[in-house]
């Protein structure tokens, strides 16, 4: 059986903001809590994005990590939901889907969202 036989039943659509939006859970349930500090920061970031590409239909990934406002007694932190700014983009066939995830003040929380899909 083929992999598009799977998900035979979702529009094109759907089936981009899926692989986004399960690419973009994955990704948050991989790397929080892992060490960083300025020093392993930038190949944290590459690590986070050139994983995440390798899942289907998955065309590219932008982590920014924002360690300003973190101190670590012992010189790092653990990564949290808080300090990630994420974009993911999905593309199956002509539909490309924008999944974000970015701290929200007023929520308290690192809200997953999708943010555009764009078709043709």
């Amino acid at each position: 059986m083929s992999l598009e036989e799977y998900f035979k039943c979702l529009s094109d659509r759907e089936r981009a903001i899926f692989e986004g939006a399960i690419s973009m859970g994955a990704l948050f349930h991989q790397f929080i809590g892992t060490p960083v500090n300025k020093e392993t920061l930038k190949s944290l970031k590459v690590a986070i994005e050139d994983s995440i590409k390798l899942q289907p239909s998955i065309e590219d990934v932008e982590v920014e990590i924002n360690l300003e406002d973190e101190e670590g007694g012992l010189g790092y932190v653990s990564l949290e939901g808080k300090m990630l700014n994420v974009k993911i983009i999905s593309q199956v066939k002509d539909v490309k889907a924008i999944i974000k995830m970015e701290y929200v003040d007023e929520l308290n929380y690192p809200l997953i969202y999708v943010e555009d899909v764009k078709e043709g």
